[in-house]
Order: structure tokens, then sequence, then C-alpha cells
């Protein structure tokens, strides 16, 4: 009698511990897993017209988000199953060391110290950075900048070039993003923003901003857009370029480009190719 209750204790023990391994294993929201689950975590920005841009009504548009979904399928989830997350230029590395995001497309140029922190699949466009002023402005070359108020965003690359190279004398205003900057340059609080040309373009094609804007037409770099990933994620890294690589291949890459850069007659570089980065 005793070694029977001693059996049906122990069968409940047992049968608790299985159904909270259950319970577990049925967690499917696994941004971190490349398929099959219920939720995939993808950064972007939300406040670049033409690039990534939240919606009013909630919705998503822009190039990185016509990349991001496509390269989404091809790890296994449908448009519905991506939770977008903002990632700020000064935190995507944070993002994704952390865990927080499974991949990044948020105009995210390649270059050298980011590679120290993350893995790059691509790059999938060939951005330059310029600069966008008012159309009666007479800056017209990046030495016009010193002495000037210039705009960029904080951990953004432009803002390190300017700094460094293009106009170490110009006064740079860094806020946290290309909205604030386009607002300031629209009230005359800073006489020119400096990013790539893709996002540029995006703002300057918007309506509230019709024909107040103009592109400079410098290519003061060149800017490499990749898809960042966890540093040592391998596995991820080679689905997003064979993603990437189909994406020219069958003409959704094209497509894309036309979409969201046609309308502010932005001339874009051709596909470059996975792993060819232009200097």
């Amino acid at each position: 009698m005793q070694l029977r209750k001693v059996t049906a204790a122990s069968a409940a023990v047992l049968a608790l511990a299985v159904a909270a391994t259950a319970c577990g294993s049925s967690d499917k929201n696994d941004s971190g897993s490349s398929g099959g689950g219920d939720k995939i975590k993808v950064g972007i920005k939300f406040d670049q017209p033409g690039i990534g841009l939240k919606e009013p009504s909630g919705s998503f548009s822009g190039f990185d988000v016509d990349v991001a979904t496509y390269v989404a399928g091809k790890l296994g989830y449908k448009p519905s199953q991506i939770e977008w997350v903002e990632t700020k230029s000064a935190d995507r590395e944070n993002a994704l060391s952390r865990g927080d995001v499974k991949f990044i497309a948020a105009s995210y140029s390649i270059n050298d110290e980011r590679k120290q922190k993350v893995d790059f699949a691509g790059p999938y466009l060939l951005a330059h950075q310029d600069l966008l002023v008012k159309k009666d402005s007479d800056i017209s070359k990046a030495t016009d900048l010193n002495g000037k108020k210039l705009c960029s965003v904080t951990g953004s690359t432009s803002a390190q070039n300017v700094q460094k190279t293009i106009a170490p004398k110009a006064n740079l205003k860094e806020y946290s993003g290309y909205s604030e900057c386009i607002a300031a340059l629209q009230s005359g609080a800073v006489d020119a923003v400096t990013t790539d040309d893709s996002i540029l373009a995006g703002f300057a094609s918007q309506d509230k901003y019709k024909d107040q804007f103009k592109l400079a037409g410098l290519k003061l770099s060149n800017e490499n857009y990749g898809v960042g990933v966890k540093k040592g994620d391998s596995a991820t890294l080679k689905k997003i370029n064979g993603a990437l690589t189909t994406m020219v291949s069958d003409g959704s890459w094209q497509k894309a480009v036309d979409k969201n850069f046609g309308p502010a007659g932005y001339k874009n570089e051709p596909a470059p190719k996975i792993g060819q980065i232009v200097k």
C-alpha cells in the first residue's frame, strides 16, 4: 500500500514536469529562431520617408521595410508575423547584442568600427553622403559648410565624417532623428542637413516639403547599406545573404527601388554584389 502511494506521488510529479516542459516549448514568440515562430522582431527606422517610416495609420513603408519583409519571408515569416522595432542610429549595435531584434535594416552603413560589434549581410544598396539645403541656399560644396550650422543624427557615420574630414569647422548639431533636422532646416535653425542621399531624397519628396529643399548633389562618401545581425550568428547571416541575392535576381530589388525612390527622381546605383564593399 505504501509503495502504491509513493508510485502515485512520483507519477504526479512527473506529469507536472512534463506539463511544464510542454508549456515552455509552446512559446513560439521567439525572434531568435530562423523560421517557424509566431513572430520575428526586425529593427528599422520609423522616421525616414522612402527608407523606413511609420505612417499615421500605424503601417510601415520604405525601401528598408520592403527589403526586411522580403528577407523575413525567406526566413519563414509572413508579413503579419513581423514585429517592427524602432532602432535609432545610436542604439543599433546594442539592440542586436541584447537580442532585442533578429536583424536590422535601417540605413545601416557598413564600416570597420561597426564590424567589430556586429556582422553584416549585404550590402544591398550603395548610397552617398550628401547635403540637403533650402532652394535659395548658396551652399554648393563641402567647404561652404565651415562656419555654417549643420545638422545630422547622433551615432550616424555622416556626423562622424563631417567632424573628421568634410567640414571640421562646421557648427555641427546632432539630433536623435532626421525629422528633427529637417524641421530645423525648414525653420532656419540650421543651414543644411547631411546624411545619405537616399534618405534626403525621401524627405525632399514629401508633400509638406515640396519645392522647399534641394540636394547639393555631392558624393561625399560611399555608404554601403547592410543588414545587421548579432555578432557570430553565421547561420542567419548566410540565409540573409541568400535572400538578398535572390531579391536582386528575381527583380524584387529593382521594384522596391522604383517604388520608394522613383517619385523623388533619385538616381540609384546598380544593385551591389553581396560581399562587395565600395570604398
